[in-house]
């Protein structure tokens, strides 16, 4: 994928979604001393800061703001030297391109085993049920695979690895130190809870639904409390709110209850500014 696919995709989606009420992203800010959200269109990325140090999770659209909002977290694209890749989506990894401003060539990279076929180009992904390719993510970094069940640690981060397939062949979604569960595409947010994420978009939706209970299990048997953080429909800190529709999908066209502060077209950033982020911030800082 490339600069050009980012483009594309924000021209077709924002007419195919615009006034659905499906996406609801987080604009650019703190949730907590911890984690800051960064607002590419419809799409978050994530930081993770712990003892001075910060890792990413996911690498957005190949989006020519990122530098910019970055400043606003007060966090340098040069400092960040470990990015955690729930799956290689455009909108999950396209800061890592080739044609990208390459603001992070010098990091390492970490992403399911399955999913790096995808890179390697022995699969190719399908959405709209199968009907559409998109292109091979094309990137140079350092790349490090992970499996079902990995636990590791970055800095003095853990992290575990849980894979969910269904969205992508090789979906992973990372638990933070125990506390912090980013979820990609995974699970979409509703007014009423949470779903599959959107079905048009998935390799196989059936396996996406087995994912998400598989996933919801494993989580509440934990027995702690742990925030629930996707990719485009923002965050909740309960676990039956998040879990609360494992065996529905988000669609278009069926039954679902869409969230009415989700903004008309996600891809309008005109209520994303660094006057609010800098609010955000010293609101956690009294």
């Amino acid at each position: 994928m490339s600069k050009r696919s980012t483009n594309f995709q924000k021209k077709i989606m924002s007419r195919i979604y615009r006034g659905k009420e499906i996406f609801k992203p987080l604009n650019t800010g703190f949730i907590d001393e911890h984690v800051a959200s960064l607002r590419e269109w419809v799409a978050n990325i994530f930081f993770y800061t712990k003892n001075g140090k910060t890792i990413m999770i996911d690498a957005g659209y190949n989006y020519d703001r990122l530098k910019e909002k970055m400043s606003w977290l007060n966090i340098d694209p040069k400092d960040i030297d470990h990015i955690l890749i729930t799956h290689q989506d455009t909108d999950h990894m396209g800061a890592l391109e080739n044609d990208s401003e390459l603001l992070f060539e010098h990091a390492t990279i970490y992403i399911g085993e399955i999913e790096n076929r995808y890179l390697t180009g022995e699969v190719r992904r399908k959405v709209f049920r199968g009907l559409y390719r998109l292109p091979k993510v094309k990137t140079n970094n350092k790349k490090i695979l992970l499996q079902d069940g990995q636990i590791f640690y970055v800095y003095d981060i853990k992290i575990e690895c849980i894979l969910v397939p269904g969205h992508t062949w090789g979906h992973l979604v990372y638990l933070i130190d125990d506390k912090y569960l980013f979820t990609g595409d995974t699970i979409w947010l509703g007014a009423d809870g949470g779903y599959s994420f959107i079905g048009t978009l998935a390799e196989d939706n059936k396996l996406s639904v087995q994912s998400l209970a598989r996933l919801a299990t494993i989580i509440k048997e934990k027995q702690q409390d742990i925030k629930v953080i996707t990719g485009h429909t923002g965050y909740t800190d309960d676990l039956d709110f998040a879990f609360a529709h494992v065996d529905k999908v988000c669609s278009l066209f069926s039954k679902r209850v869409p969230n009415p502060d989700a903004p008309y077209d996600g891809y309008d950033e005109s209520d994303d500014t660094k006057e609010n982020a800098i609010q955000r911030m010293k609101f956690l800082a009294e």
